[in-house]
């Protein structure tokens, strides 16, 4: 027998295949905004499925499937109005998402988002007048201010004597998450260092994405992200000068 969560769960699939009602619709709208489990199951489904639309076939729904998910679940009370073949589907999609292949994908797509948000936030600070929140060398001003701000202040290295003296800090906002930046500069270039939390961005290899560098690393619970123009042989000595300091 599911359980009430296990009911909701379904009917977040079913709102995302636009299958309620307009009532049930704005029902479970309220439930996902007030319950972090909801909204970070409608997060999943979303991820998955454009995986699973960019990777591979759509699922067929058997006849055999259709009437394993009647006889199981048809008097399910709060499910009356949900389409067998929608709900059908997205166990079928559940099922898959559990395989290994498709959870690398689903990492691969997360990699990408979190590049896309550290990149974005990047271009985005050099279109503003300066491409800091609080502008200042000294490591002991930049620390304090994200107190308040975010749950926990990054790791702030004074690298200077290495040639890539602070600039300041700001907060950028990676997949919905306020994520702190700290901000270096090397001769006329700026590099950005976004620290977000590992599951939402694990490291990835080396990249350039639109002329703009990317590295990035994992210490911990924490994924750093350099950005720059930086060219890649002064970026990777930048990584290399922060991570050595600890």
């Amino acid at each position: 027998m599911m359980s009430g969560q296990e009911d909701e769960r379904l009917l977040v699939h079913a709102y995302l295949d636009g299958e309620l009602t307009t009532t049930d619709a704005l029902a479970i709208e309220r439930r996902m905004r007030d319950d972090p489990v909801l909204a970070a199951e409608r997060h999943r489904v979303e991820a998955l499925r454009d995986v699973l639309r960019t990777h591979l076939p759509p699922p067929q729904v058997s006849d055999a499937l259709l009437r394993r998910v009647r006889a199981r679940h048809g008097r399910r009370k709060g499910l009356a109005s949900v389409p067998w073949q929608a709900m059908a589907a997205s166990l079928l999609l559940g099922a898959v998402g559990a395989s290994g292949a498709t959870w690398a994908l689903l990492e691969g797509s997360a990699r990408e988002e979190a590049t896309d948000g550290v990149l974005s936030s990047h271009i985005r600070s050099l279109m503003a007048s300066q491409p800091t929140d609080v502008t200042s060398s000294d490591r002991h001003t930049v620390k304090p201010w994200f107190n308040g701000r975010i749950p926990q202040a990054p790791r702030v290295v004074d690298l200077s004597a290495a040639g890539f003296p602070l600039a300041g800090a700001r907060i950028d906002v990676v997949k919905r998450v306020p994520a702190p930046t700290l901000v270096y500069r090397r001769r006329q270039h700026v590099i950005s260092l976004t620290a977000v939390p590992a599951a939402e961005g694990d490291a990835s290899s080396p990249a350039t994405v639109d002329g703009y560098n990317v590295v990035s690393w994992r210490e911990g619970d924490v994924a750093y992200w350099a950005v720059s123009d930086l060219n890649m042989a002064e970026l990777k000595e930048f990584v290399a000068a922060f991570r050595k300091v600890s």
